[in-house]
């Protein structure tokens, strides 16, 4: 039986899991995909908000600037990119100026650093690129970016180098409630546990009616983004936000931590759990807005599109607490801030599970540090002849576009990369011009052999996505008469 069984591997879940790691608990993450972070979390917009958006009643609100101040030390920790590049929210028109205000003094009173609203010339001179139309903007500068799905798996890495279990492609069916313990059903095995928190994401109301709870519902948000060439690197410095409406931040212009700029997210309510599809109605939305405030950026310009869903609950807040089923604790409704929040919420769960009877003992020898893999691109040459001398698969190249290398590859798999999206949040490689179309199949074949799994039995992201189908002798046998009919 395990102390603590947190159901969803999102940052949410891991972040958790690995606070958690810090004491003599035994812990457990069950995640239903094949990878940790394959959920919301894949497709979070990887902000990391300055804290003035939220209002300072509600659980985003507190829990926003908490976890901001977080991010410093525990990117030393953990070895993940991270950068604090800066947010401006602007006006495009003399009306919206007391919406500034506004977000300022919210802001100021929940201690947000450095806030100064910008006038036309000072915005001018920041951001050339943006449009002259611009009348002001909010300036927060502790705003930054990060790489979502790279946070969550060093968080769930960190989380198993202390003790953690990991049990991936285990869809929770059933939670059976007992005195003592709680008993979660999966199809391989039953996981038995004092606490479950549960972190399901945009199935979280679901996963809490198991136990009979039916006190909050998740209604899905899709969100639709693009991703733009690498050739429009620098084009602006800062997190670009509009005035917030109310139900998003808005359509964004986004420099990734990575150099390449996104644009969106739309915000589409629906009841689809499992809808990432994107739409010409979401990419006509996101252009036709951005454009008129950078008229540099079009649509011409994108090299990949995605979808994701916000876990947007009834309450339009966090819902992070007990429950009337002993053990059963919610961290549900995590939708934007949530990334931000992330370890605030951590050590939040942290406390309610002690206020609950949990002993917390510290280990006397908690590892929080995580070494990161070498990032040859980012190498200048003498660094990257000396990795090449200590290892002649960095001299290997598998991803033109964005320059990874077959130690890198290997490097991905040795921490937890099991499909093509795997390989590609640990390394890269497939996020470049080509989107894959170059460097797939040489990860596919490095995968199955690692593996020791037929080539054709390596998938994108897990599940029935599959890349390749082995032919049946019917079928090779059709494609070698049309080949010989072609050579008449």
């Amino acid at each position: 039986m395990y102390d603590v069984a947190v159901i969803g591997g999102g940052v949410t879940g891991c972040a958790i899991a690995r606070e958690l790691s810090r004491y003599r608990l035994s812990i457990v993450i069950i995640e239903k995909h094949e990878e940790v972070s394959f959920g919301t979390t894949k497709t979070n917009s990887g902000i990391i908000h300055a804290g003035h958006h939220s209002p300072p009643d509600t659980l985003k609100g507190k829990l926003v600037v908490r976890g901001n101040k977080l991010y410093d030390k525990l990117c030393k920790e953990l070895n993940f990119g991270f950068r604090r590049i800066g947010e401006l929210v602007v006006a495009r028109s003399e009306s919206e100026i007391p919406e500034l205000e506004r977000l300022k003094n919210q802001g100021e009173a929940k201690g947000v650093p450095g806030l100064e609203i910008w006038d036309r010339e000072r915005l001018r001179n920041a951001e050339p690129n943006l449009s002259t139309t611009l009348v002001a903007a909010l300036h927060a500068p502790s705003a930054g970016v990060i790489n979502p799905y790279e946070l969550a798996n060093a968080l769930c890495e960190n989380a198993v180098d202390n003790g953690v279990d990991l049990k991936v492609n285990r869809a929770v069916e059933k939670i059976d409630a007992g005195q003592r313990f709680l008993d979660v059903h999966t199809a391989p095995e039953t996981i038995r546990a004092r606490f479950v928190i549960n972190c399901a994401g945009v199935y979280a109301d679901r996963i809490a009616g198991m136990v009979g709870l039916n006190d909050f519902t998740i209604h899905p948000r899709k969100g639709e983004e693009y991703m733009l060439d690498k050739r429009l690197k620098g084009l602006v410095q800062r997190l670009i936000f509009p005035i917030p409406k109310k139900n998003t931040k808005g359509i964004l212009i986004i420099p990734t931590f990575d150099g390449t700029i996104m644009v969106g997210p739309t915000a589409q309510d629906t009841e689809d759990r499992e809808d990432v599809s994107t739409t010409y109605d979401g990419s006509e939305q996101v252009f036709g807005f951005v454009s008129r405030i950078c008229p540099s950026i079009t649509e011409r310009d994108t090299i990949t599109e995605f979808a994701g869903l916000r876990a947007v609950s009834n309450t339009n807040d966090f819902i992070i607490g007990t429950t009337r089923i002993k053990g059963f604790i919610n961290a549900a409704g995590i939708q934007s801030p949530g990334l931000t929040s992330a370890p605030a919420i951590a050590l939040y769960v942290r406390d309610i599970l002690k206020s609950e009877g949990l002993v917390l003992k510290k280990k006397e020898k908690f590892r929080p540090h995580l070494s990161g893999p070498p990032r040859f691109a980012s190498l200048d040459d003498e660094q990257q002849k000396r990795l090449i001398v200590k290892n002649r698969l960095f001299a290997k190249v598998v991803c033109r576009c964005e320059l990874v290398t077959e130690a890198e590859i290997h490097s991905a798999i040795d921490h937890g990369a099991r499909t093509l999206d795997g390989i590609k949040f640990r390394s890269r490689a497939g996020m470049g011009r080509c989107q894959g179309g170059f460097c797939a199949p040489r990860c596919m074949d490095i995968l199955s052999k690692r593996l020791d799994k037929p080539f054709e039995e390596i998938t994108k992201r897990g599940g029935d996505s599959w890349v390749v189908r082995r032919m049946d002798d019917t079928e090779s046998e059709k494609v070698s008469i049309d080949c010989d009919a072609g050579t008449d």
